[in-house]
């Protein structure tokens, strides 16, 4: 649970050990980056989105849910600028809190993105076979049916030949793969740029403020206006625009592939995060301008909004243009898992097998293979419909361990100076009031503590468990408020109370020495940011049903099994730590004069 690995020490190259490829640019990264986030949903979240949730005021919703992303985007880029290494969240956890938490994680990741390649490669089969009025599907359902409810109608050859193929791609070499995922990019963006400057001729301002009277009876259209559903409808939609900047992580699995890892990797997940942000909100707004709200269709609503205008030819452009936007999702999801394979083996969590690294190519050969072999077999045989929620399940969980680690991390004691607290013994014959009295001073820092030391890296580290098991008391009775048609006063009372408590525990964090370490990039706002993005998390968490939480019981279950049969004997930082000696504490170790804190 304690072990764990220093930040310093896990940037010491080891000559005899085959590296991966250090080839990726800013540019590259960037586009890795845009492409594994801007997908099909930039075509689709905002038509769904506006028509049952936010009307348009969905382009709010789009900007919450950014606000919201870059609260864990910054904390990613923190610790790229501390951990330049192939993991992402998996290595970052190895770092903050512990080597158990950084399995889970990692355990969870892989979950993540084999279901994310299996949807998308699905996703993409099912959009080509339409597009062609579905001759794969008729033709499979006849020849080989699978009659099992939780399997797919048909074995789906199409996408699993689609995911074999680009795992071969991944496997070849990064640069390679990465300058296919750059043109396709570029074909993507310039393919929101055609809709935003065509929609631009058929802007009606009128579809901003439509009155409450002029919606039809039969549509469901709330009150008008520009927030027809009201702050509730924009908070919803934020939560289901917030998934669609999910991907923006896949940059921080290139630690070891990136050539300037701590400068341009936090740089490439704010630039990133401002494209996808800047993309998300003009195809929102021209949407919702060129036609009403509530006449949308639900999932494919630029087709339909070009078959109402009569524009045929933009409707062909857009419509094989999600080709290459799946296609760059696609590589965006399947990329990472091997790196975080690699990672987990190279540190003896996973067989070793993951962490080979073909010596022409510089990947990770193995490992991408058979990612690829599971996330098409998946992607062939079951019905993914139900499993979509535990690819949202495993990111948020990253996303706040991630958050929680940049805590742990900014309050810890970096000082080598031996810090002495005294007045132990009278403290615990001091009466009851002392002894309040001591604890506030301690909790809110009266004594103007300016550096870090042992003793207040303690109270962060209690101050921070609390905030978390209060938030997620919080979400749990707030979501129970969402679902429920009466509130009840003990639950309003109960949410005003713990607002107080969340409050209060930011204000005593705050209180607190952080860190003096140097670092290229350091999330701004501590702790209110990393704060506020677990509390979202949790919350988003909060929401996805009782059996999402039950299938990702059962691959915890699965991984746990590994981990103790395995991982636990052949960890190389176990193996470390039993080699070293105790470290005994020298004799001639002076303590400075200024350290010594009388209470």
């Amino acid at each position: 649970m304690s072990r764990r690995k220093s930040d310093d020490d896990i940037l010491i190259d080891q000559p005899e050990k085959k590296k991966l490829a250090r080839v990726l640019n800013l540019a590259d990264l960037t586009a890795l980056g845009v492409g594994s986030t801007l997908g099909v949903g930039v075509y689709v979240l905002a038509g769904s989105v506006g028509k049952t949730d936010a009307g348009p005021a969905v382009v709010l919703s789009f900007i919450l849910a950014a606000i919201a992303s870059a609260f864990a985007g910054l904390c990613y880029a923190e610790f790229a600028a501390r951990v330049p290494k192939a993991g992402s969240a998996y290595v970052y956890s190895y770092v903050g809190v512990g080597e158990f938490v950084a399995f889970v994680i990692g355990w969870n990741l892989i979950l993540e993105y084999v279901i994310g390649t299996a949807s998308v490669a699905k996703g993409f089969s099912n959009y080509m076979d339409a597009l062609l009025d579905y001759p794969m599907k008729r033709t499979m359902t006849n020849l080989f049916p699978i009659n099992v409810s939780f399997l797919s109608e048909y074995p789906d050859f199409l996408s699993f030949s689609i995911v074999l193929l680009l795992s071969i791609l991944l496997s070849w070499g990064v640069r390679e793969s990465t300058m296919i995922n750059n043109v396709f990019t570029v074909v993507n963006l310039l393919t929101v740029a055609t809709v935003v400057i065509t929609g631009l001729f058929k802007v009606n301002w009128y579809n901003w403020n439509i009155p409450k009277q002029d919606i039809p009876k039969n549509v469901r259209g709330g009150e008008g206006g520009f927030m027809p559903f009201g702050w509730a409808g924009v908070t919803t939609g934020a939560a289901k625009c917030f998934y669609g900047f999910i991907g923006f992580d896949v940059v921080a699995t290139t630690g070891e592939e990136a050539k300037k890892p701590k400068r341009d990797i936090p740089l490439a997940i704010i630039l990133s995060l401002s494209i996808i942000t800047f993309a998300y909100c003009c195809i929102s707004a021209v949407l919702t301008l060129m036609w009403p709200y509530y006449k949308q269709d639900a999932n494919a609503p630029f087709p339909y909004v070009y078959d109402q205008l009569g524009w045929t030819t933009i409707k062909w452009i857009v419509s094989s243009a999600a080709i290459f936007a799946l296609f760059t999702s696609l590589i965006g999801s399947l990329f990472p898992l091997p790196r975080i394979l690699y990672a987990m083996s190279c540190d003896g969590l996973l067989f070793r097998m993951f962490s080979d690294i073909h010596p022409k190519y510089q990947t990770p050969l193995l490992a991408t293979l058979l990612s690829g072999l599971l996330a098409g077999i998946m992607s062939a045989i079951f019905n993914l419909e139900q499993l979509i929620d535990m690819m949202s399940i495993g990111t948020l969980l990253a996303y706040s361990i991630v958050c929680i680690c940049v805590l742990v991390l900014r309050y810890r004691n970096d000082s080598d100076v031996e810090f002495v607290i005294k007045g132990n013994d009278e403290l615990e014959t001091s009466g009851f009031v002392e002894t309040v009295i001591k604890t506030v001073v301690k909790y809110f820092n009266l004594s103007n503590i300016k550096y870090a030391n042992e003793e207040t890296e303690s109270v962060a580290m209690i101050i921070t468990m609390w905030f978390i098991c209060t938030s997620a008391l919080f979400c749990f009775i707030t979501v129970k408020q969402d679902g429920a048609q009466n509130s009840s006063d003990v639950a309003t009372y109960s949410s005003a109370i713990l607002v107080i408590g969340l409050l209060l525990l930011l204000l005593l964090l705050a209180r607190q020495p952080q860190s003096t370490k140097e670092l290229s990039f350091k999330v701004p706002l501590v702790p209110f940011i990393p704060c506020m993005s677990i509390l979202l998390n949790i919350y988003l968490m909060m929401k996805l049903d009782i059996h999402t939480w039950i299938r990702f019981g059962i691959w915890l279950l699965i991984g746990l099994f590994i981990y103790v049969f395995y991982g636990m004997k052949h960890s190389v930082e176990g193996r470390k730590q039993l080699k070293e000696p105790k470290k005994r504490p020298s004799s001639a170790a002076a303590v400075h004069p200024i350290s010594i804190i009388k209470l």
